[in-house]
């Protein structure tokens, strides 16, 4: 099933911005994502079972590092990955 995922990660660490970026970049990894991250937010676009799949790896490895965190997501059954990007 099409899907698409807005994240935004604010992790309770004084180096956030780290944490952030290391998991955007591994978010890009996967080949079957298409993540695209602005200075909002993160959106990742693709199959429900791959993009739930990569989420909770990463999240698992991202409470391992940094305990303490809020995540907000918006998720919609459809696939709204910008025109221009696919």
């Amino acid at each position: 099933m099409p899907f698409s995922a807005e994240l935004s990660l604010y992790p309770l660490a004084n180096n956030y911005l780290e944490v952030i970026q290391a998991f955007i970049d591994r978010l890009n990894e996967y080949p079957d994502l298409t993540v695209l991250t602005n200075t909002m937010s993160t959106q990742v676009f693709g199959d429900l079972e791959v993009v739930m799949g990569a989420l909770t790896k990463e999240l698992n490895w991202l409470y391992d590092r940094v305990p303490s965190q809020v995540l907000v997501c918006k998720f919609i059954n459809k696939d709204l990955t910008p025109d221009h990007v696919k």
